[in-house]
């Protein structure tokens, strides 16, 4: 029998990239949770599965559901058996969540409490994977970068939901015995991508002439950094780690049980620099403007930064951003319906 994995927010930007991921290189049953609203975009999902055969494209279901509310017995019985869970669904825009914080206390502490208690009901269940992220660590100073169990930081509501959440995954695990673990993505990137995050926004810029602002320092001379990921890159290390035997690691020096995995990108890449590689991958010239990132945006740190030697230790590592993001430029002026969404 085939596996089947239930995926939250399953027409969002890294879920569908994950659904593409497990339809190539798996036989697994996938079910996606979502209730399709800013962030979830089912034209997302329908390109990357009608991309396959029409006997491929069944093994996809999706049932339209909005985790503020609890999985009923109907919802559940349209599930049915389950192998894996992995929760992406999430409110995701910092911005948002600096205007609009107790929505994303619903969204993603109260969503993630209804889908844990909806998974620790579950007899088939071989593992858990919630999505969290690098946020959560907020700002690492030049030098630092953070491992999975170092302290939490939270800058904007945003990654202080989603630090609430995963201390409910490991409570989960503590209290019921709940098979799970906890993933720190650092800033994704792939087709498909919301334009108002940084690098499809700066691919539309760059391609219409417009100014690009950069996030810097206060003295406006140091830019903003991220270690960026594609998100075929993250696909592919949730499915190492649903066939890595987890359970014969141990706990952490401290006894925590419940393990994290920092899932980081190859190359530490400053914002400028992403900008002059996008303009130069277009053969245009960099409209350009750096900022203050505080005056510009409270709760935007200058620098994100991961320790991935964990991820290293066990087998896996990530392509090349520079390699992935080339693609990605091209796809996206290629498919620049997706540049105006």
């Amino acid at each position: 029998m085939s596996k089947k994995i239930l995926i939250t927010g399953g027409a969002g930007f890294i879920a569908h990239h994950v659904i593409d991921k497990i339809l190539s290189s798996t036989d697994w049953k996938i079910i996606t949770l979502d209730r399709l609203d800013f962030s979830g975009n089912l034209n997302r999902l329908n390109e990357v599965v009608m991309a396959y055969p029409e006997i491929e494209r069944k093994r996809v279901k999706v049932i339209h559901h909005d985790l503020k509310a609890e999985i009923n017995p109907e919802i559940a019985a349209s599930i049915g058996r389950v192998d894996y869970i992995s929760h992406l669904a999430a409110g995701s825009h910092v911005d948002r969540s600096i205007t609009y914080p107790l929505e994303f206390v619903m969204d993603n502490v109260v969503g993630t409490a209804h889908i844990l208690d909806y998974s620790r009901k579950l007899d088939s269940l071989e593992r858990f994977a919630y999505f969290s992220t690098d946020e959560v660590f907020g700002p690492a100073p030049y030098g630092v970068n953070y491992k999975e169990n170092d302290r939490y930081n939270s800058t904007n509501p945003y990654s202080a939901t989603k630090a609430g959440a995963e201390e409910l995954v490991v409570a989960f695990e503590n209290t019921y015995g709940l098979p799970s673990l906890i993933t720190h993505t650092m800033n994704v990137f792939g087709e498909r991508q919301n334009p108002e995050k940084y690098i499809p926004m700066v691919i539309k810029k760059v391609r219409d002439g417009d100014l690009v602002t950069v996030h810097a320092n206060s003295k406006k001379t140091v830019a903003g950094s991220r270690h960026y990921i594609h998100a075929e890159d993250v696909a592919d290390a949730l499915l190492f780690l649903y066939n890595y035997d987890i359970s014969s690691m141990s706990a952490d020096i401290t006894g925590a049980k419940c393990q994290k995995f920092n899932i980081v990108g190859k190359d530490e890449i400053d914002n400028l620099e992403l900008a002059e590689f996008i303009a130069k991958t277009q053969k245009k010239g960099l409209n350009y403007e750096m900022v203050d990132f505080h005056s510009q945006r409270p709760g935007h740190d200058l620098r994100y930064a991961l320790d991935g030697s964990k991820m290293a230790n066990m087998g896996w590592t990530p392509q090349s951003a520079y390699e992935r993001l080339e693609k990605t430029i091209n796809w996206s002026l290629k498919n620049d319906r997706w540049l105006s969404i």
